[in-house]
């Protein structure tokens, strides 16, 4: 039987988009990991030399590359939980009701996750201003001393984990919100005939239907975390002294702003194993068959 062409009509623009612009980069990565490639590499291919693995021996003994290591751990560590409890929470908020109020606050909630970084930036960067911030504002006014959001070495850490936890939620509280649709409203009234109490059904019933949505958000946090990028980029640039400085702005630096496109392919290729192997691992996890 001949297998109808519009499934795939359907799902090519997608695949072409994940090719070119992710599996792509990866493969062009792999040979360029192994050469010294530069500035003047990319103009002349003779200047191009083989080095092997010395870029990932550099690589691992680099203070720097284990210090962004650590950074990104930490501000996954931070981050992930975080932001999938507050997601839910909200979600669960927001399905309790219908009216216009509550729709509207569905798009409110929304609304960090499609604002410019610049603009996301620009605000928070006041708000956390040592000097002329409105959250030192605040502390003063509860007769507390300021604080360095963005200069001192551990709370420069939250601080960015806090601004990318708000522009995180959004799209999460969607998917959960979704999730929370298609519940299946004879177990919630079978449980409310027994008397149980909200808090009971959301451990009982709501959060064990909803594993496939829990694991689904598990997985792509993880890995925007993993990759986290934007606000250590506009906010701190990395400072101070590297303390928020993830793999990604790391490899950042070394590829576009010291132009070791070499050094970087090979950070490139450590971050995307590190990506792949926490994923298989959180796969893995799920019991087959959980889910339906």
């Amino acid at each position: 039987m001949k297998q109808p062409l519009a499934p795939y009509a359907f799902v090519a623009p997608a695949m072409f988009l994940l090719l070119v612009f992710g599996v792509l980069p990866i493969l062009v990565a792999l040979p360029v990991s192994v050469t010294d490639m530069d500035l003047a590499g990319l103009a002349d291919r003779s200047r191009i030399g083989f080095v092997g693995l010395d870029n990932y021996r550099g690589l691992f003994a680099d203070p720097g590359f284990r210090q962004a290591l650590t950074n990104t751990g930490i501000f996954a560590l931070l981050g992930v939980p975080t932001v999938i409890a507050v997601s839910f929470a909200a979600a669960l908020l927001l399905h309790r009701s219908e009216s216009r109020f509550f729709r509207a606050l569905r798009a409110f909630y929304f609304a960090p996750a499609v604002t410019a970084i610049v603009a996301v930036s620009l605000v928070w960067g006041y708000l956390l201003n040592t000097q002329f911030g409105l959250l030192n504002h605040l502390l003063a006014i509860a007769g507390l001393p300021p604080a360095r959001w963005l200069s001192d070495p551990v709370l420069v850490k939250f601080s960015v984990a806090l601004v990318a936890v708000w522009r995180g939620t959004g799209l999460n509280i969607i998917i959960f919100l979704a999730a929370l649709k298609g519940l299946p409203r004879e177990y919630l009234e079978a449980a409310d005939l027994d008397g149980a109490s909200g808090p009971r059904k959301i451990v009982s019933i709501v959060i064990p239907l909803l594993r496939f949505a829990f694991s689904f958000v598990a997985v792509t946090t993880v890995i925007g975390w993993l990759q986290f990028f934007d606000e250590p980029f506009v906010l701190t640039k990395g400072g101070p002294l590297g303390e928020s400085t993830s793999i990604s702005l790391f490899l950042y630096q070394e590829g576009f702003s010291a132009s070791r496109f070499g050094y970087a392919g090979a950070g490139t290729l450590v971050l995307f194993l590190i990506i792949a192997g926490i994923t298989l691992v959180q796969l893995r996890a799920r019991r087959p068959g959980a889910d339906h």
